[in-house]
């Protein structure tokens, strides 16, 4: 500590004593006692000046420290990082977006609307089958509340009026694992967000039905080549079948010769 510090210290001290105890600090040094009350008085108004003076760095860097220490502990048992699949790693994502999704709870009396869960609904195509399936999650625990492939039969239909929700069915939702029937419900933020869902879902069915025109068209033309080859099998058997006949019929005529010969002679 400097010593113009010090100084001060010492003459408030002294300064402190004199009016908290109107007795003048020669009075300290008259007495040989260890424990005379006036020099533990003057002491305690030294730790008082002090505590003014000097600000507590000790305990401050000790609290720094304490909140800046981070431990670390090797743990016991080390387990190997596990590779999660979602199987959506083949699939291309056509759309993204927060909702709320809804199903049509049949099976309860009276039949009501009951919350499926909160999450990103996902449009997304396969990369080898081309097939799209509309794919959600609930939020943080990730569980699959909608899983189910996109048919042209679908149809969203607004949902009591509402701007910002469609309505549709299907006939195999895979939530649950166990396909089966779905009535079911998604409301948006706003009616933007219920609009590019619509038509991204609208986009998505008509690429469906061209590939299963592409698809069927394909097939036709397979029928009619399967049939045009066995067209031409069937050909080729009845040519080879006219020729083994007409061998067979020269063959019975030279015999016929040959017996009429043996005859004569």
């Amino acid at each position: 500590m400097e010593p113009h510090i010090e100084l001060k210290m010492l003459c408030s001290a002294v300064l402190l004593y004199d009016r908290l105890f109107q007795c003048p600090l020669q009075k300290l040094y008259l007495t040989n006692e260890p424990l005379n009350p006036s020099i533990e008085s003057f002491m305690a108004c030294c730790s008082v000046v002090r505590s003014h003076f000097v600000p507590e760095q000790d305990d401050h860097e000790t609290t720094v420290e304490d909140s800046n220490h981070d431990p670390h502990f090797e743990p016991i048992v080390s387990l190997p990082e596990q590779d999660v699949k979602t199987l959506e790693e083949d699939e291309e994502e056509l759309f993204k977006m927060r909702a709320k999704l809804y199903r049509f709870a049949s099976e309860n009396d009276p039949p009501e609307w009951k919350e499926r869960g909160t999450g990103d609904v996902k449009l997304l195509k396969h990369k080898e089958k081309g097939t799209i399936r509309l794919l959600m999650r609930r939020d943080r625990t990730l569980k699959i509340c909608a899983n189910h492939h996109i048919t042209t039969a679908m149809e969203l239909k607004p949902n009591a009026g509402s701007d910002r929700a469609w309505v549709w069915n299907t006939l195999a939702d895979y939530a649950d694992e166990c396909p089966k029937p779905e009535l079911l419900a998604i409301r948006f933020l706003n009616a933007e967000n219920a609009q590019k869902f619509k038509v991204k879902f609208d986009e998505c069915k008509e690429e469906i039905r061209k590939s299963l025109e592409g698809t069927s068209n394909t097939d036709s033309a397979n029928k009619v080549a399967e049939k045009l080859e066995e067209l031409s099998v069937k050909d080729k058997a009845s040519e080879g079948k006219k020729e083994e006949d007409k061998k067979e019929t020269e063959k019975k005529e030279d015999e016929k010769k040959e017996v009429k010969a043996e005859e004569k002679n």
